[in-house]
Formats: structure tokens, sequence, C-alpha cells
């Protein structure tokens, strides 16, 4: 990490502090956030609840859910036939969760995340379209990587976050720990094999965040519309970044 991202990066912890521990009330707006502000929200939080294959009111009530938990942040995968849509349905209706665009594979549909209102970009690997127009947008972006390569490659893109995806296949936390003493400046965050049990494990190894689905939104909670379980799931995984962190 050069000197220049660690200056930029270092005021916003902060800001992103005073974020997450508003009142659901005090949220700000999340188009008024700066790049730097996302990253440090999402930094701060530790947990990206990532959905696909939802509808918009589904994902409406997920977000509401999580704000209410503490967790102003939601990714929906472009694998979602009306990803597009649910982007700027939640950009429009729940204005205070910060909206991402997951599995993102090429710089057009990057773009059209973009104008949906997505505050940051994800992808399961390094696509460099995806990751030169959030630089050039000054958006946040989380690129995909699996190697120790892949990493470094990743990282010195310029992606604000790397994604280790699947961590499970290669080790889990213990291969979070090897990449972090190999690439200490690189923010990384654990994807796949991440759940209940092994996510205070992640944090410990040096994972800047966690990347969860079905383990944090379950399908049949969203169906019957359980709020109280998604919070639940919600609040174990924030006390388990925040036990990773002691």
């Amino acid at each position: 990490m050069s000197e220049k991202r660690l200056d930029v990066e270092a005021p916003t912890a902060q800001s992103a502090k005073q974020v997450i521990h508003a009142s659901q009330f005090e949220y700000p707006n999340a188009a008024t956030l700066t790049k730097d502000a996302v990253c440090a929200c999402i930094e701060d939080t530790g947990v990206i609840p990532s959905m696909s294959e939802v509808s918009a009111e589904d994902a409406l009530f997920i977000a509401d859910v999580l704000l209410v938990a503490g967790i102003p942040i939601i990714e929906i995968s472009m694998n979602s036939p009306d990803a597009i849509d649910i982007i700027a349905e939640l950009a429009k209706r729940a204005p205070t969760t910060i909206v991402g665009g997951g599995n993102v594979r090429n710089a057009e549909t990057a773009r059209r995340c973009l104008d949906a209102g997505a505050r940051f970009l994800s992808s399961e690997g390094l696509v460099s379209g995806v990751v030169e127009l959030a630089i050039k947008e000054k958006l946040a972006v989380i690129a995909g990587a699996l190697t120790l390569t892949e990493v470094i490659v990743a990282w010195d893109s310029g992606a604000d976050f790397v994604k280790v995806v699947p961590c499970y296949a290669v080790g889990g936390h213990n291969y979070i720990r090897t990449l972090r003493t190999a690439v200490p400046q690189a923010r990384l965050i654990a994807a796949g094999g991440v759940n209940q049990l092994t996510a205070v494990n992640y944090i410990m190894a040096g994972a800047a965040a966690l990347s969860v689905e079905k383990e944090l939104i379950p399908t049949e909670a969203i169906g019957l519309r359980q709020a109280r379980r998604i919070q639940e799931l919600a609040r174990r995984f924030l006390t388990a970044v925040d036990k990773g962190r002691d």
C-alpha cells in the first residue's frame, strides 16, 4: 500500500464509527457518502450481507431488518435476474443503506450498477474493467482473488478490498493468515465457508470483513418475514467481528 492510500483512508475511521453506531434514524443518506467513507463503513462494520435470487420487496425487507440490527450494507448479486432494478429500488426506498453490486463481470454491468445507485462494486475475480471504472468514478471496489499472486495483482490494481473466495477450499482462516503475512497492507474480505462458527477465526486471522450469504439471511427467513431471526444472526456475526478484533 502506498503512503498516499494510507493518508486518504485513515481520517475516515471516525466518520464510519459515527455511521455504524448511530440509531436507525440517524444514518446518513448513502448517496452522500464519499468512497473513503463507504470503505471505512464496510471495514468498521465487518460484515457484507450478500443476496441473490430475491425480489425487490424481499431486498427492501432485508435492508430494513439489517439496518435495525446495525448493518447498513447490502450487496445484490448480478446472478439475480432483476439485480439492477433491485439496486435502483433500494437506492430510492432504502436511502440509508449502502447498496453494492455483487458478482459484477464487466464494465458495462458496472456502469449500470453505478447508474442505478450502487455505492460499491464487487466481483468474484479480478475484472480490470470493473476496477478501472470504479477508480474513475471514485466508487469503492472489491476485487476477487484466490492465490497469493492474484491477491497481489488485485491489490496493486487499485482495488479497495480483495475478496478471497472460496476460503474454505484453500485452508479457511489459516489461509487468510498466510495471505496477511505475505501482503499485510491488503484489506482482505473472507468469502465462502464463513458461518457463525468460523467468523471469529477469520477476523482473528486478519480479515477486514466477512462476506456472508444464507448463513446470515436464510431463504426461509425471507419468505416468512422472520425479522427477529435475521437480526439475531446479524447480532452474532457482529459480535464475532468485535470479539475477533479484541
